[in-house]
């Protein structure tokens, strides 16, 4: 490819050369046109179809190259064959001039430009991707804009080149007609700058706003015929309706109650979501008390001599409960009516977009509501795998009902959920085995990332299979089986008592009247959300898990936020989201933690990086107790100190990596971190010591080398001269 692209170059400069060399600038002026025209009508005479396609093919290729004088030619058009065929010929001509312009500067620039500046192209190939037609149609209606300069910038974006072609060759339509028509009266002209005429310029740039008033004015109609449609009350009972009470929902609320807005949260089942009741908080209750296990068994490292411990898995599971117990209170309907929220306990459907019915168990309501924000959840996911149905599937949302510990736990899924709470019931006690589809377990993750846990889960007693696809469910007479076929075919039967779905969730969409307005899933089940959140309805929003693209607690509230203040400020400002910074851990042993980038990512996306690495083994504090499995890895784009992305493996990643999201969240470099000053002995020198990697790698060689002279000078070696440094090293080496 790289061959290729020098090719082109190579072709692009010699054409480019040999235009400016033969002089055939000089040619293309308004005096040189005028005094040629008669010769050029008489040779259009005698040989038509050597002029026209002689003609064409020039200007296809000085558009290709974007020489200058395709102004003079378009002009020469109308001169030689008038305003229709002149318009024909011209119009083909510019945009597949224009075409092989944005293929040259795709070609020779794309590929390097995307590995420097990923994200920022990102950012605009989304946009193309949405309006990015809409866009260049304008751009073409305004002459003020070089159109060579719209080829070469728009040829380095996403867009199609069969959609830049037709919008170009609609777009130039009125500027060519415009200048093919000032060629008929070529002789009348004494400048250039005739054409371009203040009336006329201010004439295209009203073309060119045409398209966006347009979009507009069809958004209006849109909203004025949805009203029409669903008779928009006159006026409103409450600002916010909040469908939903998980983590998202709670704190959308609290954000409008806090501006003293009225709003309404509705809930079908317990307050706080799943975070509170089923995910988070259980758990990391979970796990705690298995690491206590793992904690007892690991005494005997520090000189503490005591027994196996004995599981409770009956007193496990009400610690487990108590932990629920004791958060609720945060999430409780109480606290929020102190705050000056209305929390109706029902199902919520939406018979219009201002419109919610809440069927309440005192009987149906009907609030009626300026803005509606969807935040009702995610559910576990459950393959519809053959005989399935003949057992009962545990999930995340059910697994905290078990009374007795599970004697053979497969867990299907080697996610972070999947591994948290297999890893757990092992040391718990439990025979595990879990079944990952990938290569890999933590399939997002680092392959290095992916080793480290399951080099621990290995010791922790869990057997892994990897590459393997579950196919069904069996019984064979003495118990259920999973049935599963590695890469190669082959299969096999994993025998359990218990087993846990742990394969992703699905969002909450169903239920809500949400279809019959119109509003759309995307391919994965989430409502589909612009960057603000809005939906296609300009009043109805969407955050949280039925939103994603992630599914942790910290994304909803961050989303919620944006809904919110959105909803009740967009009229004069709307935020977009930014995930750049969204931290995740698995809390595995060891944890794993990451924030913005790994390198699978950077690689997959063409973004230019290095990898700055520390191992936990060199930090003080992990070597004092015994625990310094584990590393810190860094992105950043080459030569700077720009974070790009951290990813942290060891005891304690998720508390380490909040310095690296701070960092990042608020522009500050590996430099500025190695300023800090981190108290001894903490994981936290970490970070530092991770920053003083980086530093070492970039430390400025020449100019410690004018330091080793002058010291050596400042040490009475002769003008501190590079024999007298040399030999200084030699006495060194000798004494040494």
């Amino acid at each position: 490819m790289r061959s290729r692209r020098l090719l082109l170059l190579l072709l692009v400069a010699v054409a480019v050369a040999a235009f400016f060399l033969s002089g055939a600038g000089d040619f293309l002026t308004l005096e040189v046109l005028q005094a040629e025209q008669v010769r050029f009508q008489a040779w259009l005479a005698r040989e038509p179809v050597t002029v026209i396609g002689g003609f064409f093919l020039l200007y296809v290729a000085m558009a290709g190259l974007s020489l200058p004088g395709a102004t003079l030619m378009t002009l020469l058009s109308g001169a030689l064959f008038g305003l229709g065929w002149g318009l024909v010929i011209v119009s083909f001509a510019s945009a597949l001039g224009a075409t092989l312009a944005a293929l040259i500067a795709r070609t020779l620039l794309r590929a390097p430009l995307e590995r420097r500046y990923a994200r920022p192209l990102a950012r605009i190939n989304a946009g193309i991707r949405r309006e990015g037609a809409l866009y260049l149609f304008t751009l073409r209606l305004i002459p003020l804009f070089p159109f060579f300069v719209i080829n070469l910038v728009m040829g380095l974006t996403r867009m199609r080149l069969t959609t830049f072609y037709w919008v170009s060759q609609l777009g130039m339509l009125p500027a060519t007609v415009v200048f093919v028509n000032a060629g008929r009266e070529l002789a009348e002209l004494q400048a250039l700058g005739d054409i371009l005429s203040p009336s006329l310029l201010a004439s295209f740039a009203l073309i060119g706003l045409f398209p966006w008033l347009a979009k507009g004015l069809v958004a209006l109609v849109k909203r004025r015929a949805l009203a029409r449609r669903y008779a928009r009350p006159s006026r409103f009972d409450r600002d916010i309706v909040v469908i939903g009470g998980g983590a998202a929902g709670l704190v959308a609320s609290y954000i409008a109650a806090a501006v003293r807005a009225r709003v309404t949260l509705v809930e079908r089942e317990k307050m706080g979501g799943d975070c509170l009741n089923t995910g988070c908080v259980p758990s990391k209750a979970l796990i705690r008390a298995a690491r206590t296990v793992r904690e007892v068994r690991r005494a005997d490292r520090y000189g503490v001599r005591v027994a196996e411990p004995e599981v409770d898995f009956a007193a496990v599971m009400g610690h487990v409960h108590g932990a629920i117990e004791a958060i609720a209170p945060h999430d409780s309907v109480e606290r929020y009516q102190g705050l000056g929220v209305e929390v109706l306990e029902g199902e919520a459907r939406l018979a219009s977009p201002w419109e919610v019915t809440v069927a309440t168990p005192e009987g149906p309501r009907t609030l009626t509501t300026r803005h509606v924000i969807i935040a009702s959840g995610a559910r576990p996911r459950v393959p519809e795998l053959p005989g399935i149905e003949s057992v009962e599937v545990l999930t995340s949302d059910t697994l905290w009902q078990l009374e007795a510990l599970p004697d053979h736990l497969l867990v299907l899924g080697g996610g972070p959920i999947g591994c948290e709470l297999g890893q757990s019931f092992a040391l718990l006690g439990s025979r595990v085995t879990l079944v990952e589809s990938a290569g890999q377990l933590l399939p997002r993750e680092d392959p290095e990332v992916a080793e480290a846990l399951l080099s621990a889960m290995g010791e922790e007693g869990v057997e892994v299979r990897l590459g393997q696809r579950a196919l069904g469910v069996v019984d064979d007479g003495q118990g259920h089986a999973l049935e599963v076929a590695d890469a190669g075919g082959q299969v096999a039967r994993l025998p359990f008592t218990h087993l846990l779905v742990a394969v992703g969730r699905e969002a909450n969409v169903t239920g809500m009247g949400l279809e019959a307005l119109g509003v759309e899933t995307r391919a994965n089940g989430t409502l589909d959300v612009d960057e603000t959140l809005r939906s296609v309805l300009p009043n109805v929003w969407a955050c949280g898990d039925v939103a994603g693209p992630y599914q942790l607690t910290h994304a909803g509230a961050h989303q919620a936020w944006h809904a919110t203040v959105n909803a009740l400020f967009g009229e004069l400002k709307r935020f977009r989201v930014s995930y750049r910074a969204l931290p995740a851990v698995t809390f595995t042993t060891p944890e794993v933690a990451r924030v913005g980038l790994n390198e699978r990512e950077a690689k997959a996306q063409g973004v230019a990086h290095e990898v700055t690495r520390y191992a936990l083994s060199e930090l003080d504090r992990a070597l004092a107790e015994g625990d310094s499995e584990g590393f810190v890895k860094v992105l950043t784009p080459p030569g700077s100190d720009r974070i790009l992305g951290a990813t942290i493996v060891g005891e304690g990643a998720g508390e380490m990596l909040a310095t690296f999201t701070l960092a990042m969240t608020r522009g500050i470099g590996l430099n500025r971190l190695l300023s800090t000053i981190p108290p001894y002995p903490t994981r936290s020198e970490a970070v530092k010591a991770t920053a003083g990697v980086w530093k070492n790698a970039h430390k400025p060689e020449r100019l410690l080398g004018w330091l080793a002279r002058y010291f050596a000078w400042r040490r009475g070696a002769p003008g501190g001269t590079g024999e007298a440094l040399g030999q200084e090293r030699q006495e060194d080496i000798t004494r040494g």
